[in-house]
């Protein structure tokens, strides 16, 4: 990415900083470092990493002076003051002369509580919060470019599931479809696997199971929920599949949860609070009388991580915004029998809602 794009996000998250209350923000190594100025040490050690935006001035990167080398090279490296420490010096030290006396700044979760704790030592006056409760929505609404990252990510998972539609699921293990679809999923050209849920006949009743050693027989529901990082970006989708021909129950399930889907889906729109997605989902599933089975939110925000804010839950009244990408993934999960999810990483826009999850929804059989 150009230099100009990493110049926008630092200008933006000084100033989400100054309007939230914040002398600025303190990111150490992990998603939002690598977001804002594209940097991403190639191991996180005690040696403190930590970028630092105030607003109205450019971002000053702090690191170990042996990794300077590979901090300048960063894409967004041309946009920022890179500073290196020796060993032997006190880098909080170093880091808490460039901090405002008296400042509070949202801090990266992940910040090592060695550095945290070395930092209130150096600057004493000042204080810290959480990022994501400091700035919880910074990297929430996507440009263009992330968009499409996110709608690439989705085609890779989509080409998964399609071809995971012709292995064969009676007598093999969930693990044995788990790994078929780690294998998939990196043909198709993710570089991180960051989950395979494969839940089976009782299983499926648990949300976030993890693929077991459970032979899948025929007749049985199959909840497969899986992604990762295609090109920096996430893939999250849920698909739920029959063994042999369904009952009548299970399709019957299958389809409130297709309908509840369907309804969220079409409730996107600027301007709608993220909770009307969940109640949206939430009262088809109830109105059927499976209300008390639909036992998460509705959807979580998804970017360079595959899960964030915002989130689809009820409480949560921020307006959906253009740009915001989410997942929607109703589910009924009956405890001992079976568990049906469906699920599209969706993008609000000026008008609606967009897919970046194309797959048919409608239940699949497979062999």
């Amino acid at each position: 990415m150009a230099r100009d794009v990493y110049e926008r996000r630092m200008a933006r998250a000084g100033q989400a900083a100054a309007e939230a209350g914040l002398a600025g923000v303190i990111v150490t190594p992990g998603p939002d470092l690598v977001w804002l100025c594209g940097y991403r040490p190639t191991a996180v050690t005690e040696r403190l990493t930590a970028l630092v935006i105030e607003p109205g001035r450019p971002g000053r990167l702090l690191v170990p002076l042996l990794e300077r080398p590979d901090a300048e090279r960063a894409e967004g490296a041309g946009a920022l003051d890179v500073v290196g420490w020796a060993d032997g010096t006190d880098p909080c030290a170093e880091l808490g002369k460039w901090l405002a006396p008296q400042g509070r700044y949202g801090v990266s979760d992940g910040m090592w509580a060695l550095h945290l704790l070395g930092l209130q030592r150096s600057a004493p006056g000042g204080g810290y919060a959480a990022l994501t409760e400091a700035l919880p929505m910074l990297r929430a609404v996507k440009d263009a470019y992330e968009v499409e990252r996110l709608a690439a990510a989705g085609a890779a998972a989509d080409a998964t599931y399609q071809d995971i539609l012709g292995v064969p699921f009676a007598g093999r293990r969930e693990v044995d479809v788990a790994a078929d679809l780690a294998r998939l999923l990196t043909e198709h050209g993710h570089s991180q696997v960051d989950f395979t849920v494969v839940g089976s006949g009782p299983n499926g009743a648990n949300p976030h199971h993890e693929a077991g050693e459970r032979v899948i027989q025929d007749g049985d529901m199959v909840v497969l929920d899986f992604g990762g990082l295609k090109d920096g970006y996430g893939s999250d989708t849920s698909r739920t599949v029959h063994v042999g021909q369904p009952s009548a129950e299970a399709r019957t399930v299958h389809e409130i949860v297709r309908e509840a889907q369907q309804a969220a889906f079409e409730a996107v729109r600027p301007g709608v609070a993220c909770q009307e997605i969940d109640r949206v989902a939430r009262r088809v599933i109830e109105a059927a009388g499976y209300g008390e089975y639909f036992i998460h939110r509705t959807g979580h925000g998804i970017g360079v991580t595959t899960h964030e804010p915002p989130y689809m839950v009820e409480g949560e009244q921020l307006p959906l915004v253009p740009g915001m990408c989410f997942s929607i993934e109703p589910g009924i999960y009956l405890p001992g029998r079976f568990g049906v999810r469906i699920e599209d990483i969706v993008v609000c826009t000026e008008t609606g809602g967009r897919r970046l999850n194309v797959t048919a929804r409608e239940l699949a059989v497979v062999g």
